[in-house]
């Protein structure tokens, strides 16, 4: 690929090591250049700003504002930016709000080096990707409806240590409505039971530890 042609990329990244890991990779390819690095939300959004790439490559996890957030900034200004979010964590939760923000792909950090070129060649000419292992995940609960507010406060008393009798009384409604909302949610997270549905609400990003 031409000089002029080569795919312009901005790595937004807070690990120094991976950052350096993903410079080596970049430069390594003949057709894709490292046009600048940024180690948080507001770097990353300035640096956009500067160079306009042609691809970012965004840890979603950074140091205050999340990567999810400088996604939803730099496509504000932006709307043709393509961002892949890079990610230790497969959290349907976090997926999902990056892809509604716009994200061209989602890929975990422990994906080959060959197989993150040929995602930037691919999101470059147009496509979007998700990793297998993130599509995987989202499969195994392709159809479950979405909790309610209700649902999500007493799921995080559960999670606080609050016995059904302690959450009526915190939310001031009836045990009997408690129980049914546990109901719910236990049904909708495909729990075994009101703890089992915190630790998989926990998996899913859907609850903080």
């Amino acid at each position: 690929m031409a000089e002029s042609k080569r795919i312009r990329i901005l790595s937004v990244e807070d690990h120094p090591v991976f950052r350096a890991g993903l410079a080596t990779v970049i430069s390594s390819q003949s057709d894709v250049e490292l046009k600048a690095q940024a180690s948080n939300a507001i770097e990353g959004i300035a640096e956009f700003r500067k160079h306009r790439p042609d691809i970012t490559l965004m840890d979603l996890r950074l140091p205050g504002s999340s990567g999810t957030d400088a996604l939803v900034a730099i496509r504000g200004e932006f709307p043709d930016a393509r961002v892949i979010m890079l990610t230790s964590s497969a959290s349907e939760m976090e997926l999902e709000k990056a892809m509604r923000s716009g994200a061209a792909g989602y890929v975990l950090k422990t994906t080959p080096k060959n197989e993150l070129v040929a995602v930037i060649r691919s999101v470059y000419c147009g496509n979007k990707y998700v990793s297998g292992e993130v599509a995987a995940r989202l499969a195994e609960n392709m159809g479950q409806e979405s909790l309610t507010h209700r649902e999500l406060q007493v799921l995080q008393l559960i999670r606080d240590g609050y016995r059904n009798k302690q959450i009526a009384d915190r939310l001031s409604i009836s045990e009997t409505t408690v129980n049914f909302h546990i109901k719910n949610l236990v049904g909708k997270l495909g729990a075994n039971d009101r703890a089992h549905a915190v630790t998989l609400a926990i998996r899913r990003g859907i609850l903080e530890v």
